[in-house]
């Protein structure tokens, strides 16, 4: 089985990415975006292109019937949802299935456990995982929501069942401030996933976020290839992601990593994916959710690896199993290290996005160990219609201490103009004393923000 045509359904860097990889596997790409995005330098990249509608997710990328409409008038035979937007959505999968073309992603049955969070925790805690303490689906009145959420105790974090990526999660440390935040994750999640249904998990103060890409084909046993820190975030949402985890044991992580395996071969997942987890060394790791989809992040794994997952996606969904993935047992370590930075348009004061024109914008030249991904380009604008990341850097080193120095250095060099960015926070973030220590955890980008003299040093760098 092979693909002729794949409708690419996402945006910015996603769609760019996907459209490179189906050229060099020679499959002809449809890509679906919207009115807003139309102008953009990727869309002219794809063999043909369709507007879905206007700027807003729900009139465009969220439209399903639009993406099929337009996917089976020109003949797709496979809808690529990318990561984000459509990725987790077991209903829009089915649909698809059902127009005669094929989801690139796991089966909807799949999506539907692991796509929504608390039966993904449900059926991890049935094969042993350890989780932390959390609700089951939130229903009923705001009231009666709150009153749930609060028997396992504060602070405990209120988070989308209907996906991921840190869009809707919100800590909460006191009864006074929960339903206030219930109803914004449940507008948030309305907004970015079309699913406004929530779950509140106990929430660990400052721990280390570290989790597992897998690999899995229809059939074929699900592997693990290695770990990814994402411990660097603000307003819960990842900004700086490493492969491998500094100062976790290897040991450690790889009997977590062949566990993780295990269990989605286990549920029978057939995709690419990833088991996130929470961890501290007085508790080792907590399961905190399974996003049945690439991440953002998936870059910094490649870049360790040698292996292309989104390559990897897509014939292990045309029926080739893993083709390209090393023998087991011949990729027993990370190969150096790998380090992310997201580049937001984006107040690094109040961490609010900056939508606006890009006056300037030149990413630093692409070498053998660095990446940069971005949707956008000198003379486009930032809408406000969608997540506010402008590129992703992603830099490669013998070492941790080489890939972070040479990332540092990539930053640098980055110019953007006409509107704010995070890229002085970025590079305050790489110079910081515990990050380079390896001392990460998922509260360091607060205490820096709140470190005497951060104003004046983010000024200087930006």
């Amino acid at each position: 089985m092979s693909f002729q045509k794949v409708a690419v359904a996402n945006r910015g860097a996603v769609a760019a990415r996907l459209v490179r990889t189906l050229g060099e596997l020679g499959i002809k790409s449809l890509l679906l975006c919207s009115e807003a995005d139309r102008d953009l330098p990727y869309v002219a990249l794809a063999d043909e292109s369709a507007v879905l509608g206007a700027g807003p997710p729900r009139d465009s990328y969220l439209n399903q019937e639009a993406v099929l409409e337009l996917a089976a008038k020109a003949g797709a035979d496979a809808v690529h949802p990318g990561w984000g937007f459509l990725a987790e959505n077991a209903g829009f999968a089915r649909r698809v299935a059902a127009r005669g073309m094929t989801f690139i992603g796991p089966a909807p049955d799949i999506l539907e456990s692991m796509g929504h969070k608390v039966l993904a925790r449900e059926a991890m805690a049935r094969l042993g995982l350890p989780l932390a303490p959390s609700t089951g689906e939130l229903a009923g009145t705001t009231a009666q929501m709150a009153a749930e959420a609060e028997k396992i105790g504060f602070p405990l974090l209120v988070k989308p069942a209907g996906g991921g990526g840190g869009i809707g999660m919100i800590p909460v440390t006191a009864r006074e401030g929960l339903e206030k935040a219930l109803e914004t994750a449940r507008s948030a999640a309305s907004r970015g996933f079309g699913n406004e249904s929530l779950y509140a998990e106990r929430l660990l103060v400052n721990p280390r976020h570290v989790e597992f890409q897998i690999a899995a084909a229809p059939g074929v046993p699900a592997r693990a290839l290695f770990e990814r820190d994402c411990s660097v975030q603000r307003r819960r949402q990842k900004i700086l992601e490493e492969a491998g985890a500094p100062g976790v044991p290897r040991a450690d992580l790889d009997a977590m990593a062949g566990r993780a395996a295990s269990v989605m071969t286990r549920l029978g997942y057939d995709s690419l994916g990833t088991v996130e987890t929470l961890f501290a060394p007085e508790t080792g790791f907590y399961f905190l959710e399974v996003n049945p989809r690439l991440q953002v992040e998936h870059a910094v794994t490649e870049m360790v690896t040698g292996v292309d997952l989104v390559r990897l996606q897509i014939l292990a969904a045309a029926g080739l199993g893993l083709d390209g993935l090393p023998p087991e047992g011949s990729l027993d370590a990370p190969r150096g290290h790998a380090v992310e930075a997201r580049v937001y348009a984006e107040d690094s004061l109040r961490f609010l996005p900056q939508p606006g024109p890009l006056n300037v914008f030149r990413p630093p030249a692409a070498k053998s160990w660095l990446r940069v991904e971005t949707g956008l380009a000198e003379g486009r604008a930032v809408t406000p219609y969608y997540d506010p990341m402008i590129a992703q850097v992603i830099a490669w080193g013998r070492d941790r201490a080489e890939a972070v120095s040479r990332l540092s250095g990539a930053l640098a060099e980055f110019q953007v103009g006409g509107i704010k960015t995070n890229l002085g926070f970025l590079r305050l973030l790489l110079k910081d004393q515990a990050f380079l220590e390896g001392k990460v955890h998922t509260g360091l980008a607060e205490e820096l923000v709140k470190r005497p003299g951060y104003k004046s040093e983010l000024e200087a760098l930006s």
